[in-house]
């Protein structure tokens, strides 16, 4: 299953370790960034549910090895790798920062330690299920921050880059502090709260918008939510509360908001409706919300989708899988590239997060063991998740990831959460051993 979703170089790669005598060698990948995208101070990780699934189940059927067959970049691949292909299970570790964790550039947000042919081929899916729903989680949590309290709905699937992006874009944001999504399938497959009750094409099929609204409420009751501005914006809403009860409340979907929403609750107050609760969509961002949140208008929720679901502003994250440790019959060599602009640190590493900073050391660190000086709280972040190819304990459900992310978020200093357009920058330093072992390989690298 999945086999395939790969870049063909990770399969040329692995049929070449196997010609090489490399295949069993113990590989480490780490999974990080270097940089941080425009706008954003931090970044949310999620989509790790996701990747271990992968991992738990990738394999190769007869069709598709027949298939890399027909390739001809595999003529000369022996028949040991395409045995290794068809027997093909993941055995090997991973280590991750939970799901909903704020991570900082070059800090490991999983890693994988595995025999070099399972540990090569999963690149490709890794880096794409990781980065973009870190990516989707990040840009939620900005929103959510800059909504002061309102509930935000994610509403993008018909604007996502598929429709599978949409149902994990869903997932993502909802790690990232959304109540829910317009997304059925999310509902379905990961139990997420989905919200929605009409378009304007509902108010348009019937002869008069009284009828529409009325026909709609006799539908949904308690949940129904009026959209009012197919015609006449406040002569929906006075359509709406002319119904009076039961009622959710109503959408406002174009127009100034600014001047609705005062016009439309006061239209709702003087029909007794004070609980009935006021919803704005159409292309927001977390800047025209927090200009709303600013100005104290009575709008109640929102909802959010292109450029949620696209992460319209920053929409990409330049995830990285690199190795970084190899362990074979001649003992561990750790490994980095010194390149300019892409240099790495050799060998697997931990993240230790203070109180307002992190550290990042050597994975067999323990930073505050040994002083007698009064230490601020610590704790690593990377986490066994899969050890010998079985899962270590069941992963969190997505409403336990969305706590967990907002608490972490809450403990991170109040500047790095500011929507601010200029970065502050989150303070992460390295210890003296793994800033000792980079100068090693590279010393060593310069004289071979």
């Amino acid at each position: 299953m999945h086999g395939l979703l790969t870049d063909l170089y990770e399969l040329t790669m692995a049929a070449g370790y196997v010609a090489a005598g490399k295949a069993d060698e113990r590989a480490t990948f780490e999974l990080f960034f270097r940089r941080l995208p425009r706008n954003r101070n931090f970044v949310i990780a999620a989509g790790l549910a996701q990747a271990v699934d992968y991992l738990l189940s990738v394999s190769y059927s007869n069709e598709e090895i027949a298939y890399l067959r027909t390739l001809s970049q595999f003529r000369n691949a022996p028949e040991e790798f395409w045995r290794r292909l068809h027997e093909f299970r993941f055995t090997g570790d991973v280590w991750a920062v939970p799901e909903g964790t704020p991570v900082f550039p070059n800090e490991p947000i999983l890693t994988l330690r595995a025999p070099m042919l399972e540990a090569q081929i999963p690149e490709t899916y890794l880096l794409s299920m990781i980065g973009f729903q870190s990516m989707i989680a990040s840009k939620a949590a900005r929103i959510v921050e800059s909504a002061g309290g309102r509930s935000v709905v994610e509403f993008g699937t018909r604007r996502a880059h598929s429709p599978e992006a949409g149902t994990l874009a869903a997932r993502a944001a909802y790690i990232g502090g959304c109540i829910g999504s317009s997304n059925t399938e999310s509902g379905y497959r990961y139990g997420i709260p989905v919200f929605g009750t009409s378009a304007h094409s509902w108010v348009q099929s019937f002869e008069t918008e009284p009828e529409a609204f009325r026909r709609l409420q006799e539908l949904l009751g308690p949940d129904t939510v009026q959209l009012i501005d197919t015609f006449d914006t406040l002569e929906g809403a006075r359509h709406a509360a002319a119904l009076g009860r039961p009622l959710w409340g109503v959408r406002l979907d174009s127009g100034n908001l600014a001047v609705l929403s005062r016009a439309v609750r006061r239209i709702l107050n003087d029909a007794g409706l004070h609980d009935a609760r006021i919803m704005a969509s159409g292309d927001l961002d977390e800047y025209k919300i927090l200009e709303m949140t600013a100005a104290n208008l009575p709008i109640d929720a929102l909802g959010v989708g292109t450029d949620l679901s696209t992460s319209s502003d920053a929409p990409k994250l330049g995830v990285v899988y690199k190795l970084v440790e190899m362990r074979g019959e001649t003992g561990t060599r750790y490994t980095a590239k010194f390149s300019t602009d892409k240099a790495t640190f050799p060998g697997p590493k931990q993240i230790f997060r203070y109180a307002g900073h992190d550290e990042v050391g050597c994975a067999w660190e323990c930073p505050s063991c040994g002083s007698n000086d009064a230490e601020p709280a610590m704790k690593p972040l990377l986490r066994p998740v899969v050890v010998n190819g079985r899962l270590v304990a069941p992963l969190p459900e997505p409403g336990q990831i969305r706590s967990y992310a907002a608490e972490s978020l809450a403990a991170l200093p109040a500047m790095v959460r500011s929507l601010a357009q200029s970065k502050t920058e989150y303070r992460v330093e390295y210890t003296a051993e793994l800033r000792d072992l980079y100068a090693k390989v590279a010393a060593r690298e310069h004289h071979a």
